[in-house]
């Protein structure tokens, strides 16, 4: 079912949006060194140049705290203004606590509620719509969403279909309630479950626990169906982003910006051709960070925001797909808090 946002519900925007990748730099051309696998051949098949790997000691919280600390400070909130924390993440420091608890302390906000989120690389678009609930409802005011991953920590780097795609960053948004008529028009989020061999991490959990075995077996690192990712990946993002246009009452044509997950440069030249968008409204930037997972969509988005490209009163749709298989598409009227009024 995709919901529309209804006259009667508090409608809800990002109020500010912040990033953060680590400052180590891993080219293609550095990997064809490491593997038998060429340069020209990982960015034929991905369109990947280079992507951020965090360092030994840098964990998920490290990034997502900072990215926190930017949207923050976009949106001009205080700690103290935070009511809830929602982390996005598939690569947490430990089982438990939650990485929204770490990043909760870190930040020093004392009363707000904090939980984590797993859906993969579709987690930011899950985590976005969660947040705005909290805010339409009118149970909260501010809730700060993160999208984090360092999934470079959890690849196989003896297996080039998996270890030249990924990359570590965070991003962050501040979510507050918007004038009506802007903010999350709709959303839709789905999952099919029967998908889920197609990208998984077997051992680790209560089903394998880690034991000598599976270390030696690498079953604590990323496995992928690549050809039946690259398949559902573009019929999702397309389909999924339509029929959150068609709730919101939008053509494709009114479409300023998609904002895709930025998971292989094919898959998003495909869904693109699909919606009949033209590349210059495609937010692309899986060139310089690889697939970031769950932050792929906010590194992208605050890029855009940052630079001043997204305006006030754009029409953007974020799309996002990942293990589970879960995927998710927001439509959505930017508002720019300093704007102070709808055109």
């Amino acid at each position: 079912m995709v919901i529309l946002i209804s006259v009667e519900l508090i409608c809800t925007g990002i109020a500010g949006i912040g990033a953060c990748v680590p400052d180590r730099v891993l080219t293609s051309a550095d990997l064809e060194k490491m593997l038998s696998t060429g340069d020209e051949w990982i960015r034929s098949r991905s369109g990947i140049e280079e992507r951020r790997i965090s360092s030994p000691d840098e964990a998920s919280s490290d990034l997502a705290v900072i990215a926190a600390e930017r949207a923050l400070a976009a949106a001009g909130v205080t700690p103290e203004e935070v009511d809830l924390i929602i982390v996005a993440t598939v690569t947490p420091d430990m089982l438990f606590p939650t990485t929204a608890c770490l990043v909760q302390e870190r930040l020093g906000i004392k009363k707000a509620g904090a939980f984590d989120l797993a859906a993969g690389c579709a987690g930011f678009v899950y985590a976005l719509v969660a947040g705005s609930q909290f805010i339409s409802t009118g149970v909260y005011n501010t809730v700060l969403v993160i999208g984090v991953d360092t999934l470079t920590k959890f690849v196989n780097w003896e297996e080039p279909g998996t270890c030249v795609l990924f990359g570590d960053g965070a991003g962050a948004a501040v979510l507050k309630p918007v004038p009506a008529g802007s903010g999350i028009l709709a959303f839709k989020l789905c999952a099919d479950g029967a998908g889920g061999t197609h990208v998984f991490l077997p051992a680790g959990g209560s089903r394998r626990p880690a034991t000598r075995e599976t270390v030696d077996q690498k079953m604590h690192t990323i496995h992928m169906n690549g050809r039946e990712v690259f398949k559902f990946a573009v019929r999702a993002m397309s389909e999924i982003a339509e029929e959150v246009l068609a709730a919101a009452g939008l053509e494709r044509s009114d479409i300023d910006f998609f904002v895709p997950h930025q998971a292989n440069l094919r898959i998003i030249e495909s869904a693109a051709k699909r919606l009949g968008l033209p590349m210059e409204k495609v937010l692309v930037n899986v060139n310089r960070y690889g697939n970031t997972s769950a932050a792929s969509i906010p590194l992208a988005l605050e890029e855009a925001v940052r630079s001043e490209r997204v305006k006030h009163g754009d029409r953007i749709v974020m799309a996002g797909f990942g293990t589970g298989l879960t995927w998710g598409a927001v439509a959505m009227k930017w508002y720019d808090c300093r704007h102070g009024g709808l055109d």
